[in-house]
């Protein structure tokens, strides 16, 4: 007896053959073609997150970002968003952002509570946070795309940066962001008059915040990062900054910022912020910043929230434009 079985009939044969040949097309077109009719392929690439590896589109298309700093991030690539959160005191995306770049993004709600529905309704193919933002809520971001996640935001923000290009596919525009963004810090110390003259201008950055103590940034915070890229000098109470991010102060200990010059910013409703009190005080208007003139109101916004190379860009403009004002 034959040990083997009989052929297949023929039609069988040929109807197996088809059914293998479109399985193969198929796996082809999951390699190079456009997988959804949106322009993104199918083929992806491994991003390494905070919550693990994760297998990202090549060319993410319909992306959506929960934080400023992956806003700003994606603008500064060259990628307009989807969808994208606001934070609590904002009416809509940071104002220092060109308008063209963030006309028709969708607002998919306020920052610490997006709206799940909106962000599932807009499709994305990539979703851009941090687990300091939205851990507790990645199961269910990841059921809606691909959702990479950096550890935290604000000091890391360059090393942030160069995961969201690694996810949007963009790394070598990556490379261009970075470079003139070093080159514009290099223009701004040699305006001031070079590293020396920097190293001698003691700043100090201040923040009224609503609800809360009057706060003075350390080296280890987003606009900290700016201020050691220009080579500036920091007055001895930024190294008392808590984990080198921050100093509290209250409006009667507001002298203990006092230095060469200040930066300050408001976010939230000045009086409850201690703004008001604080400006008006005996304590404030002694102050040898403020006797000389060398106090400047900034944007909330560009020096606090934007976090990312956009809002460093602008940031080292006022820094120029101020610093040098005669």
């Amino acid at each position: 007896m034959n040990r083997f079985r009989s052929p297949l009939p023929r039609r069988r044969v040929l109807r197996t053959g088809a059914l293998a040949l479109t399985g193969a097309l198929a796996l082809a077109a999951c390699g190079s073609s456009d997988s959804d009719g949106s322009g993104t392929t199918g083929r992806t690439h491994t991003v390494k997150t905070a919550m693990g590896d994760v297998e990202v589109a090549e060319h993410p298309r319909r992306v959506v970002v929960l934080d400023t700093a992956e806003l700003d991030s994606a603008i500064s690539l060259g990628v307009k968003p989807v969808g994208a959160t606001h934070v609590e005191a904002s009416a809509g995306f940071p104002s220092y952002l060109p308008k063209d770049e963030v006309r028709g993004i969708k607002d998919v709600g306020e920052m610490l509570n997006p709206d799940m529905e909106a962000v599932a309704a807009l499709k994305p193919d990539l979703i851009l946070t941090s687990k300091i933002r939205h851990a507790a809520k990645y199961d269910q971001l990841k059921a809606i795309a691909p959702t990479v996640m950096t550890e935290t935001t604000g000091y890391p923000w360059k090393e942030n940066f160069q995961v969201h290009a690694d996810a949007l596919g963009r790394r070598a525009e990556a490379k261009k962001v970075v470079a003139d963004y070093t080159a514009h810090a290099e223009k701004v110390t040699a305006a001031i008059g070079g590293p020396a003259e920097a190293r001698r201008t003691q700043v100090n950055v201040i923040r009224f915040i609503e609800g809360a103590d009057i706060r003075l940034y350390g080296d280890r915070s987003y606009i900290g990062t700016i201020l050691k890229d220009v080579g500036l000098g920091r007055a001895p109470i930024a190294a008392k900054a808590k984990d080198g991010f921050s100093y509290d102060l209250s409006p009667e200990k507001i002298d203990l910022a006092d230095t060469d010059v200040i930066f300050r910013s408001t976010y939230g409703d000045p009086a409850k912020a201690k703004q008001t009190r604080t400006v008006g005080s005996g304590l404030w208007k002694n102050m040898k910043a403020v006797k000389s003139g060398n106090v400047h109101t900034v944007d909330d916004e560009l020096w606090i929230q934007g976090i990312g190379y956009t809002a460093a860009d602008r940031i080292l403009d006022q820094l120029q434009a101020d610093l040098t004002k005669k």
